[in-house]
Parts: C-alpha cells; structure tokens; sequence
C-alpha cells in the first residue's frame, strides 16, 4: 500500500517482473522471428531440445511451465518447418519422443549463440556485482515452492 492506502501494482514484484520478462523476451524474439519464423513458444520447445536432447512434450512442458497445447502447437509448426522429428516412445507407445533433425539443431546452435550475445547486452546495463545479484535472487523466485491455483 501506498500512503495514500492504494495499491502501488508497479511496485508489486510479479508485475515488475513480468514487465522486465516481456521487455527482454520480446527484444530477443525479433531475433529468431527474423531468422527462422519462430514464435515464442516454437524457440522455447527449439531451445529444450537442443539443451537437453531428445524429450516428450510432457516433458518440455513440465521444464518450460507451459501449457501441454501450447506445447502440441509448437511441436506441430517445428514439424512442418523440417526442425524435429517425432518418434513412438518405445517404452510406451502412446508418448511419441520428439528429437531435433539437422536442420533444427543448426537453428539452435545459431539462436543459442545469438542468445549468448544479447544475454551479455543485457549484463552491460549493470554492474557485474549487480548483475551477479539479480541473476541469484532470479534463481531463486524461480525455485519458490508451487502453491495451489
């Protein structure tokens, strides 16, 4: 609350946060939309395939904390673009195991590496103690224990 009695919603800390989030995805997102026509949610599934190899959707999802048809959706359109393969899961045929194809990895390499650069752009902006301090207290929002919807 303000003095005033009002709540001050720029200063409440999810609304910060997912202001800076929506900044900074957005400025990144030029950059595989003008490479590869990607959406937001095709790099996010690009981007944990070529990180952590070949994976269900389920998995991506459960990573990435996004919606399963969000998930589908991207699978699909990465699909059509010749960037992933989906396999039957032999262990259980009803999850299909989603790989990149070379195209596709050659798209992560060069978005990780772009990434990297805009990442470093980022870090200019402060100190590097400074930048060390909101990269920790980041982590660990991120990690705050699930609550109930």
């Amino acid at each position: 609350m303000t003095e005033s009695g009002a709540f001050d919603l720029k200063g409440f800390l999810p609304y910060l946060l997912n202001q800076a989030a929506e900044e900074t995805s957005l400025h990144f997102s030029n950059t595989y939309r003008e490479r590869y026509g990607l959406l937001r949610t095709e790099w996010r599934v690009l981007f944990h395939l070529g990180r952590y190899g070949d994976l269900t959707a389920s998995q991506i999802s459960t990573m990435a904390k996004m919606h399963k048809t969000k998930i589908s959706r991207a699978v699909s359109a990465l699909e059509d673009k010749h960037f992933l393969k989906r396999d039957e899961s032999r262990e259980d045929r009803r999850r299909e195991i989603l790989s990149l194809l070379p195209q596709g990895k050659a798209a992560y390499d060069d978005l990780t590496a772009a990434a990297e650069i805009y990442n470093r752009e980022l870090a200019c902006q402060f100190s590097p103690e400074e930048w060390a301090i909101l990269k920790d207290s980041l982590t660990r929002l991120a990690q705050l224990p699930q609550t109930g919807e």
